[in-house]
């Protein structure tokens, strides 16, 4: 039997270029899931309710049995306050000034999943950013960066410069728990660094 076809419900550059680092071969689809919290969902259950909810939407579009889905949320907490990607410009600027000069949360969930069987892993990273004036803030919005990203800023990006310290997973804060998604794919049989080539 042929090992299993690995599909990353996402078309994020920055969770495939993520991907890559573990040396597997993968296909790419994406997904139309609503992103909104439901009343009185936790963070916690929020994002992992996402990654699933993508997988699920990118297992739909396959027709063959053999394949196994990779779907990811990432988003950022502070004051148990939800920070996703901005509405615009004002709400980007809104955030970034709120994390200005204390630490916030950066929750990411993974879930692989198949026909048959659902796993689920999840981390949690406290990122500490150094005091920001609104005339960086405006001049980072400037750089485009902060567009489509949870908490309008990007850790792998101009957006180092405001992180103090970070305590937790990197590749998480990025949008990938890299750690997680190898132990989840390793128990699917997919191993990392190693010759794969799925269907």
């Amino acid at each position: 039997m042929n090992s299993p076809a690995l599909i990353l419900a996402s078309s994020s550059s920055r969770r495939q270029q993520l991907l890559d680092q573990l040396g597997i071969v993968y296909s790419v689809c994406e997904h139309n899931i609503q992103e909104s919290p439901k009343t009185d969902e936790s963070p916690e259950d929020l994002v992992l309710r996402l990654a699933i909810e993508k997988a699920e939407a990118g297992l739909k579009q396959q027709s063959a049995d053999n394949v196994l889905i990779l779907g990811s949320d990432t988003i950022v907490v502070c004051d148990e306050v939800v920070f996703g990607k901005p509405f615009d410009k004002q709400d980007a600027l809104r955030m970034l000034l709120i994390l200005s000069g204390r630490s916030h949360r950066v929750l990411s969930a993974v879930s692989v999943i198949n026909k048959k069987e659902r796993k689920s892993a999840f981390s949690d990273t406290q990122v500490e950013f150094r005091n920001i004036s609104e005339i960086e803030v405006e001049h980072y919005w400037g750089t485009g960066e902060p567009v489509d990203k949870a908490g309008a800023y990007a850790i792998q990006g101009f957006g180092a410069v405001f992180v103090k310290s970070i305590t937790g997973s990197y590749s998480g804060v990025m949008g990938l728990p890299l750690f997680e998604v190898a132990m989840l794919l390793n128990d699917f049989g997919v191993p990392c660094w190693r010759p794969y080539k799925g269907l």
